[in-house]
């Protein structure tokens, strides 16, 4: 899936049949749904050890995602898709739990993007998961939007982006080690070369590898994890990379309804604005 993401970025192979991307003006959306996938106690404990959660019977908030990825991928992937994967940015994300998702439970998947968002800097492409318990018309349970950011072309006027509270920029400190990323990978199946060793994220423009945003975005939940209730709401905007290894510190403060916290460096540089809210 990775290959075929990435060859829409190869010089003349973009131009080949089943490669070639639609333009951007043809584009009205595409769906994908998975077949009925069911809640693996193994894999969840994986994913709560690398991210900082706590084994329990219910799954994480932001574990659905990684049942979502595939098919965002695919999406990503599809010639009709009018922006390579490659170079395209995850900006902002949020996430609403209307309650836990139980281990062992079976759950139906769909992904769903539709026409481009103007930005500043590009475009935006919105990526919406609907995660259902009971069968394909079943209980609305987990959702998920995803906002991708294609530079290039962008509108002057344009206003996108989430304003988020003020939290405080210095708190705990977590010290990231190197192969943060390959674990993460090997949880979650998103193996993009920037997060994995320092060659293959320098020869995509950084300077070292870096953590998955996904990650930082798992990990500031898991240390609010116990103060949250069960219907809650998380938005998150990813600021500037995580270079690995490396130290963030993290920080939060109480809202009315919940939360804001941030992902900084130890200097304050943000990484991560959030903020949750209960439902």
């Amino acid at each position: 899936m990775l290959l075929k993401a990435a060859l829409p970025s190869i010089p003349v192979v973009n131009q080949l049949p089943g490669v070639k991307k639609a333009p951007a003006s043809s584009f009205d959306g595409l769906t994908r749904t998975r077949p009925p996938v069911t809640v693996e106690r193994a894999d969840v404990e994986a994913y709560a050890k690398v991210c900082g959660f706590p084994t329990k019977d219910v799954v994480p908030l932001p574990y659905p995602h990684l049942l979502v990825f595939a098919q965002q991928m695919a999406i990503m992937s599809d010639p009709a898709f009018p922006a390579p994967a490659i170079g395209t940015v995850h900006l902002e994300n949020s996430i609403t739990q209307h309650r836990p998702i139980a281990v062992g439970e079976t759950l139906d998947v769909t992904a769903h993007v539709g026409a481009a968002v103007p930005h500043p800097k590009g475009r935006i492409f919105e990526f919406a998961t609907t995660v259902r318990a009971g069968g394909p018309d079943g209980e609305v349970v987990w959702e998920e939007t995803s906002a991708y950011l294609r530079r290039g072309g962008g509108t002057d006027g344009a206003s996108y982006g989430t304003v988020f509270p003020d939290a405080p920029t210095t708190g705990v400190e977590w010290r990231l080690p190197a192969d943060l990323g390959r674990r993460y990978a090997a949880v979650s199946g998103d193996a993009n070369p920037i997060h994995l060793y320092p060659l293959t994220a320098k020869a995509l423009g950084f300077p070292r590898q870096i953590a998955h945003g996904m990650w930082t975005m798992a990990r500031c939940v898991a240390a609010l994890e116990n103060r949250l209730p069960d219907a809650v709401r998380v938005d998150v905007a990813f600021k500037t990379p995580v270079l690995l290894p490396g130290t963030v510190a993290f920080g939060s403060t109480t809202l009315d309804r919940g939360y804001a916290f941030a992902l900084t460096s130890p200097s304050g540089k943000p990484h991560l604005a959030g903020r949750t809210t209960a439902l």
